[in-house]
């Protein structure tokens, strides 16, 4: 199975299942945010789930315990795939969370934002670089029974290698020379499945392409490449 999971980040479910139409077969998955989950809500993932690609619920929850165990109880019946909590929301919500899900989703922590870098921590009162509290995320999360993180390139080498069979899954991923927009903390699909991720989300280079089958395409042959014809 492809590790290109296509993030189909908006509220317009009919190019949402359009996108998810011309992707299948092509991808490992998608994934659908809060932009578009407050849009269409629980009708519009199962509209989704109709191409039967697995779905990644990208939906951060982040609250007290009990809280957050009854919102991923309310969409358990969506079988996701892969969905998010905050791992800053501390170890019992996240063991909350995995208590509360189908034995068939991996429920990952997300550690620090692709768009965060050290000096928004800083503004926030986390002391340390972002790497350093990946670090303290990570093993928090591990600790917790989650079944992996969310981090960006920049830490996946590290995150593999204090969780050897954690499910990494790194977003803000651009194709080489790709527009970052909003990401600060990058890196390239090779480079991040090179340094251990199990997922890599890509959103605009694939979805606001032209074609987006042949962005793909594009993409999974620089995946195919040996490490050496890689640096060229």
């Amino acid at each position: 199975m492809s590790p290109i999971f296509v993030a189909l980040d908006t509220p317009d479910i009919h190019r949402a299942a359009a996108l998810a139409r011309e992707v299948r077969g092509l991808v490992g998955g998608v994934k659908l945010g809060l932009e578009f989950f407050c849009g269409n809500g629980e009708e519009g993932v199962l509209r989704i789930a109709e191409g039967e690609l697995p779905i990644f619920l990208d939906l951060k929850l982040h609250d007290i315990p009990n809280t957050v165990a009854k919102a991923v109880a309310a969409i358990a019946h969506l079988q996701p795939a892969i969905l998010t909590v905050h791992a800053a929301g501390g170890r019992e919500m996240m063991r909350a969370a995995k208590a509360a899900a189908p034995p068939t989703t991996k429920v990952v922590g997300v550690t620090v934002l692709t768009s965060l870098d050290e000096t928004d921590l800083a503004a926030s009162g986390i002391a340390g670089s972002p790497a350093e509290q990946v670090e303290r995320l990570t093993d928090l999360a591990r600790e917790a029974g989650l079944d992996g993180i969310v981090c960006s390139g920049a830490e996946v080498r590290s995150a593999k290698a204090a969780w050897r069979d954690g499910f990494l899954v790194v977003p803000g991923v651009r194709p080489p020379g790709g527009d970052v927009a909003d990401q600060k903390r990058v890196v390239t699909p090779r480079q991040a499945l090179d340094d251990g991720a199990s997922v890599i989300v890509i959103g605009r280079p694939i979805t606001g392409a032209p074609d987006p089958a042949s962005a793909i395409r594009e993409i999974e042959a620089t995946l195919s490449q040996s490490k050496e014809d890689a640096r060229i």
